[in-house]
């Protein structure tokens, strides 16, 4: 374990020990828009210690303080600024003007009473009138980047127990819980990652990923801080508007750990062109991990294909697995990964089987093995029984990177986090025949196979159609072939007068003139009729934009879902049998003003 005893403590050894060399590398839009900056130790270590006085003059240690920054140096200021402070950060996405996302921003606030919001100048206009209209209004409100430095600092007594920050999940699958994280769970996390990405102090780690989320946070910003190194950041909007970005940085500033879910490798793959993807050099680039998501096999080894003519290893593209409530990183893989092509029935039935001739197949690609100090299980959700190898159940987690629970939520926590075999009931956890210690309940299902974890979906996103398990993203991924005009897609399940499956599919496209959607509705129902040997109940073709996913990309099938049932959805053409007609907004019609069919 490490040496210090909080992470405070090992950042200002970090500034005492090497003071000049370059924390973060903040990177422009575009190269022709601005250049590198670097943010020495020095200057970290400076900036963080004038914004934490001022949070310790107004009472802040052992408070919580929302970060709501766009500004990638400003937030990491922000961030170690409370952990100097003694206060707890929750880092929150920063405000876009969206309705959902100030919802969840004012329903963060409710949850943890801050006792300050910092944010950036920019932003503080806005950030002030979200707060006030959710009747927050007296809550201090300051642009971090112009805080008073008057007040002198003073070093907390922290340890290893307490509190450093709330690490709100990306509410994928629900309503979003703080994850409560300590130093101790902190600094367990970044040994494990150090055991897999490796690196030294002048190593370059970066990458695009929103540095609220649990990725984009330790993976790419605490990480490479806690290696001595130089964490490169690039701004989500760059990487979106033009996805090379990422891959050039790598080349150009020398990153050779990056990240990103499945989604992103397969956003370059359609939108770098050859032109650009000669001029790219990823022969430096150490590892690449996948995760944040499921893993496609099939987007890995596209792009392993693609890129190897630039220098990519395909050794270097990996897989791995983690959750908020584990800090990080639970599993990983440290050179390439192993596949198991499976038969698709046997997966149905939550077994892994080796394919039968002429029958359907599916490709699942490991997440490695636990990292240092995890241990997993794989269990029945619902007998809450052991499983053996090659059975799938809930993937169960337990070691010190394991956050202590959810803030303020006693029932969440002792469902997820305080989970037993049923042999284990009623046994007394004092004596010397104890049960083990409580074990988190991650809500993802999986198998381990020769000590690999293969993961497989979300427990409470399972399809089960005439006692069939369908995993959605199986069905957004094959649906994928019907069109190129196909972008994001959102699968799920139904209870109508029996559970029917729904896909909601955006086209990339604005305009619809031309375009025969009741055909390709109809493409779609018999490509999984074909591939599934299913009857798809609904069918929505929708603009861009209108599939719902967090800030890691990942997609809210959940909130996909409440959308349809409530009838908040707008597509550009629906084809819906009429049980689900009469289900989708309470019985009212949903709005599809570019066609509409029922049968």
């Amino acid at each position: 374990m490490s040496s210090h005893e909080s992470f405070t403590a090992l950042i200002l050894d970090r500034a005492e020990l090497h003071p000049e060399r370059e924390a973060l590398l903040l990177l422009p839009e575009s190269e022709d828009r601005g250049h590198a900056v670097a943010v020495s130790y020095r200057a970290l270590d400076a900036a963080a210690r004038t914004l934490a006085g001022w949070l310790q003059a107004r009472g802040a240690p052992g408070e919580r303080v929302l970060l709501l920054h766009a500004s990638r140096r400003q937030f990491a200021v922000s961030f170690l600024a409370c952990l100097y402070a003694g206060a707890v950060a929750v880092p929150v996405p920063p405000y876009g003007g969206r309705s959902h996302h100030e919802e969840r921003v004012a329903g963060i606030v409710r949850e943890t009473a801050p006792c300050a919001v910092l944010t950036d100048a920019a932003l503080a206009p806005d950030v002030s009138r979200l707060l006030a209209r959710h009747g927050h209004g007296s809550l201090p409100c300051l642009a971090a980047d112009a805080a008073p430095g008057r007040a002198q600092w003073r070093r907390p007594e922290l340890d290893p127990d307490t509190v450093a920050y709330l690490q709100f999940t990306s509410g994928s699958t629900g309503s979003p819980h703080g994850a409560v994280v300590t130093h101790g769970a902190l600094l367990a996390n970044l040994e494990a990652l150090g055991d897999l990405l490796g690196g030294t102090s002048e190593s370059r780690i970066g990458g695009w990923l929103p540095l609220h989320h649990d990725m984009g946070l330790v993976g790419q910003l605490l990480y490479p801080l806690w290696l001595g190194g130089t964490s490169v950041l690039l701004t989500p909007e760059a990487f979106v508007k033009r996805p090379v970005r990422w891959l050039e940085a790598v080349g150009r500033y020398g990153i050779e750990v990056t990240g990103a879910p499945d989604f992103a490798y397969e956003l370059c793959l359609r939108r770098v062109t050859a032109e650009q993807e000669a001029g790219l050099d990823l022969s430096g680039l150490r590892m690449a991990v996948s995760g944040g998501e499921p893993v496609d096999s099939g987007t890995r080894n596209a792009f392993a294909a693609r890129f190897a003519a630039v220098g990519l290893r395909p050794q270097a593209l990996v897989a791995g697995y983690g959750l908020a409530e584990s800090t990080l990183l639970v599993t990983g893989e440290r050179d390439g990964g192993a596949e198991r092509t499976v038969d698709a029935a046997a997966l149905e039935k939550h077994q892994l089987a080796e394919p039968v001739a002429d029958g359907p197949v599916r490709t699942l690609l490991s997440c490695g093995r636990p990292g240092r100090h995890a241990r997993l299980r794989i269990v029945d959700p619902e007998t809450r029984q052991d499983l053996p190898e090659g059975r799938i159940g809930e993937i169960w987690v337990s070691g010190p990177s394991v956050a202590r629970g959810y803030w303020r939520d006693r029932a969440a926590t002792a469902e997820r986090f305080d989970a037993r075999l049923a042999a284990e009931d009623g046994v007394d956890t004092g004596g010397p025949a104890a049960a083990e210690a409580g074990w988190l309940r991650t809500g993802d299902l999986g198998t381990l196979d020769d000590g690999r974890l293969y993961v497989t979906g979300r427990l409470r996103e399972m399809i089960v159609v005439a006692g069939r398990n369908l995993y959605p993203q199986d069905l957004e991924h094959t649906v994928q072939r019907v069109s190129t005009l196909f972008g994001t897609g959102s699968a799920f399940g139904v209870a109508a007068k029996r559970e029917r499956i729904v896909l909601v599919q955006e086209l990339r496209t604005h305009k619809c003139y031309g375009l025969d959607l009741e055909a390709i509705a109809k493409d779609v129902q018999r490509c999984l009729a074909e591939e599934f040997q299913i009857a798809v109940g609904g069918v929505l073709l929708v603009r861009p934009g209108t599939v719902r996913r967090t800030t890691s990309g990942k997609v809210e099938r959940a909130a996909m879902r409440r959308l349809f049932l409530s009838g908040g959805i707008r597509p550009l053409y629906q084809q819906l049998d009429k049980d689900l007609l009469d289900t989708a907004g309470r019985g009212k019609t949903l709005l599809a003003p570019a066609g509409h069919s029922s049968r």
